[in-house]
């Protein structure tokens, strides 16, 4: 006799239980600031124990996926249709949040002087300015070098993971069958690190609640009102994006985009609670392949995307360098910004899912662009943390369909795959590498 599986409480659902965080933590945050403040170490210590598990699953999920292909024409196919599908799409971001802002132009009549801002902010302005003049992309390329092999994964550097990763992969590919045991080695311990993550993340309600509550309780919920016309014109952007653009990409793969977000709610939650698509990582890996995306495909897309498909974070560089423009009365004709989108460009592929990442390539953008005062930045610093949410947002989903795009487009999987294991009572597999 054939009985169905036990359900899930729904307390004990995990985006249930970050969605209760997150709402626990803006009322902390409005009703009780200065207590609200006191919880910033619970969010911080949450993203430090991802991060710390980050580098190793990257690591291992790389060799793992590259060294199996074996054919390396097919690694380097697979390689160029990526990164020829990352520039065709975040092009198109770039040139959306450019669209959209010269529209609904919410900078216009702000004339702001600079010298009227407040020291603090412009201060933090300039510190990220200071930190915007290592992006420049002779340090960008030779950064992708870690000083050591170990230092790779102590650097917090998810480019030079990779580029160790992929080396060793060529390397386990060249020896041949003296190579299978390594891999074997590898995939087992990838295995490994997967089990830790899944301890690690039932602590995520802890940490979206921590860094929900300190980020209402320093800025408060009032300070978003004189800037809520550019917040909501980068959300309603970002928003449009993901329904069209990438609802469109979706259709051509064959499945629903509202699907998809279904499928990956816990991610975005888990990303609304920490303002860093970083976090969700390692799960968004294992939804993946769950999916039905080979494990190697998986495995080269998404830890590239983080350094060069960051769709959300190049919606919100094009629409915040024009508003800084129309807030401080500086003309810009169509030619600068051109060269603006063609900036934009380049600064966006060293930012990465780091909270804060999109407001410092941001700076290195505005650095190049003549007129644009920098200390304008000061306008952003007070509602940058709510926007960061949007960005990282935008960022997972975009990475998640450019993998099963690019695994579509090689045939690995096909729309009734893709459809039933969208569906809601499809189950997740144990994580493993094989």
């Amino acid at each position: 006799m054939s009985h169905s599986p036990e359900r899930t409480p729904w307390y004990r659902i995990l985006y249930v239980q970050v969605l209760i965080a997150v709402a626990v933590g803006i009322a902390l945050g409005y009703f009780f600031p200065d207590q609200a403040k006191a919880l910033k170490p619970l969010g911080d210590g949450f993203i430090k124990l991802i991060k710390m598990m980050i580098a190793p699953i990257i690591f291992c999920t790389v060799v793992h996926g590259v060294a199996s292909m074996g054919d390396m024409k097919k690694l380097g196919r697979v390689g160029g249709k990526t990164l020829l599908y990352f520039e065709v799409v975040s092009t198109l971001a770039l040139a959306i949040g450019l669209l959209v802002i010269n529209l609904l132009k919410p900078g216009a009549g702000f004339h702001v002087n600079v010298a009227d801002l407040s020291a603090t902010a412009v201060q933090s302005a300039h510190e990220f300015e200071g930190k915007a003049h290592t992006l420049s992309t002779v340090d960008f390329l030779l950064n992708i070098i870690p000083n050591s092999f170990v230092g790779a994964f102590t650097s917090g550097d998810l480019l030079q993971v990779l580029f160790i990763a992929l080396i060793t992969a060529f390397a386990i590919t060249g020896l041949g069958e003296r190579g299978l045991p390594v891999l074997h080695v590898i995939d087992r311990t990838g295995t490994v690190f997967f089990s830790i993550m899944g301890i690690v993340v039932k602590a995520a309600p802890i940490g979206a609640l921590g860094a929900m509550a300190f980020t209402i309780g320093s800025y408060g919920i009032g300070s978003l009102q004189k800037l809520l016309s550019l917040m909501l014109g980068f959300y309603v952007t970002a928003a449009l994006f993901v329904i069209l653009v990438l609802g469109g990409i979706a259709r051509w793969c064959g499945f629903s985009i509202f699907s998809f977000l279904r499928y990956i709610k816990e991610e975005i939650l888990l990303v609304l609670g920490t303002s860093s698509s970083e976090t969700a990582l390692p799960l968004m890996i294992q939804k993946l392949r769950a999916l039905g995306c080979a494990p190697s495909t998986v495995g080269l897309v998404v830890p590239t995307g983080y350094s060069f498909n960051l769709d959300g974070t190049n919606i919100y560089m094009a629409m915040a360098a024009v508003f800084l423009a129309q807030a401080t009365d500086t003309p810009l004709d169509l030619s600068q910004q051109i060269s603006l989108m063609l900036v934009a460009m380049i600064t966006s592929k060293g930012a990465s899912g780091v909270t804060g990442a999109g407001f410092i390539t941001l700076a290195a953008t505005l650095a190049v662009v003549p007129g644009i005062p920098v200390e304008s930045l000061a306008l952003l610093v007070g509602i940058d943390r709510f926007m960061s949410e949007c960005r990282a947002i935008t960022n997972l989903i975009g990475n998640g369909v450019a993998t099963v795009a690019i695994s579509r487009w090689e045939g690995e999987v096909t729309p009734e795959i893709l459809n039933a294991n969208l569906h809601p009572g499809a189950s997740l597999p144990p994580p493993s590498l094989s």
